[in-house]
């Protein structure tokens, strides 16, 4: 890298150009990193032209090292890179001095692809929800302010050919397990239901000037977009597995496209995978362990949509590592309703919500490999049992999904959890 990075604090007048990064959800994730993801030829949110190719930074560490301590301000002990696909993560542990005695120690350097960074009102709107949800007793990461009081820096570096920009933003590092590596059970999975529906509906009462930048009306993740995904049928071939998202795809538009009116809207997180809630455990009275959700991490997915996306969307994910992942539904479902009922509506579209966003994980992730086929095992996590879920649902049908979920979840009302 030629010249360096070169730092623009950058401040709140921006506007939103355009947003084309991808992801493929259901890989893991370390610390609050924004996990790894793709790039895709995806419509942009803006202006509806397609993207180019996302530039990952390359900042090395002794690079990654100087922003901390020349923007943050910050003396760094130790830094190593974390997993990332197009944005770069480090995790920082910085040298105690007398005027960081009572700070945290440890934080997550965020560093955006180059693409990214062209959004920063969108970033400063998700950074300023982190903010806003620990403060309302949420376990997000604390945003650390530069030296010029802001939570964004703009980094220019001179690569040769051209002057690229990235954004830089400094997290506290949050401890805990992903969930991916506990064993399921119903009590944890009605405690990230609860999570999910609290969330959405503490930011009820979020505000910001630039809150618009949420509407992100061709993100390829956000639910309500999955009839985009019949461009990218190509990279299934011609088997069941392509029909049965086909069909997906013609009820969504049938039996969704035409309710959505009819379904409450909210800020969805969107993203909470399994490898984006962290836990940690504690001995019950009876000696067992209980978990509690002590981390939530990557809201690079927020944008509006609805209630009831949320909660597809959770129950999609925390079935992809369970070993009776019909059942799982039920339990998360009653979580989010002890916060927010579903109407008969939203209740009635859960089913197809749930197919479609494993359509939109299963679909993306098989563009993603014919872009880049070296990264095949890396980007096929998710599909590993994500197709196998989906033809068992599908196979089961609507009606007979439906009585165990909502049986399940009745059984909650009575104190008898099955």
């Amino acid at each position: 890298m030629r010249g360096g990075p070169r730092s623009c604090e950058s401040g709140e007048t921006s506007e939103l150009e355009r947003r084309t990064a991808a992801r493929v959800p259901g890989c893991w994730r370390a610390g609050v990193t924004s996990g790894p993801r793709v790039v895709a030829e995806i419509m942009s949110s803006g202006d509806g032209q397609h993207s180019q190719a996302l530039t990952k930074p390359t900042f090395s560490e002794v690079q990654a090292s100087s922003i901390v301590e020349s923007v943050f301000g910050l003396k760094v002990s130790k830094i190593q890179p974390l997993p990332s696909y197009d944005d770069q993560n480090f995790h920082v542990c910085i040298s105690r001095t007398k005027d960081t005695t009572d700070g945290p120690s440890e934080y997550v350097l965020k560093i955006s692809n180059s693409e990214s960074s062209k959004t920063p009102d969108l970033i400063e709107v998700q950074s300023h929800i982190i903010i806003f949800l620990r403060a309302a007793g949420f376990p997000t990461a604390s945003m650390c302010r530069t030296k010029g009081d802001n939570i964004t820096s703009l980094m220019s570096v001179d690569s040769g050919s051209e002057i690229k920009s990235y954004l830089v933003r400094l997290l506290t590092y949050l401890p805990g397990r992903p969930i991916a590596e506990i064993p399921m059970s119903p009590q944890l999975l009605y405690e990230i239901g609860r999570v999910a529906a609290k969330l959405d509906k503490t930011l009820e009462k979020f505000h910001h000037p630039k809150l618009n930048s949420l509407h992100r009306e061709n993100f390829i993740w956000n639910l309500k977009n999955v009839p985009l995904l019949e461009k990218y049928l190509y990279a299934l071939g011609q088997n069941r597995n392509r029909e049965i998202v086909e069909q997906v795809v013609q009820l969504f538009k049938d039996e969704v496209m035409t309710k959505l009116s009819h379904f409450r809207e909210c800020i969805n997180h969107g993203d909470l995978n399994d490898h984006n809630i962290l836990i940690e455990s504690s001995k019950s009275a009876f000696g067992d362990a209980v978990y509690q959700v002590s981390g939530i991490l990557d809201f690079d997915d927020m944008s509006y949509g609805y209630y009831v996306f949320e909660v597809a969307i959770t129950i999609m994910y925390m079935m992809i590592e369970s070993k009776t992942p019909i059942q799982v539904g039920g339990h998360v479902l009653a979580g989010f309703e002890s916060v927010v009922p579903l109407t008969p509506v939203e209740r009635g579209a859960l089913y197809l919500l749930v197919c479609s966003r494993f359509c939109q994980s299963l679909v993306l992730a098989a563009h993603s490999v014919q872009l880049y086929p070296e990264n095949e095992e890396y980007l096929m996590i998710t599909a590993k049992t994500g197709w196998k879920h989906l033809q068992q649902m599908f196979d089961m049908g609507q009606k007979a999904v439906e009585e165990i979920w909502f049986e399940t979840a009745k059984s909650y009302e009575s104190g008898i959890s099955i």
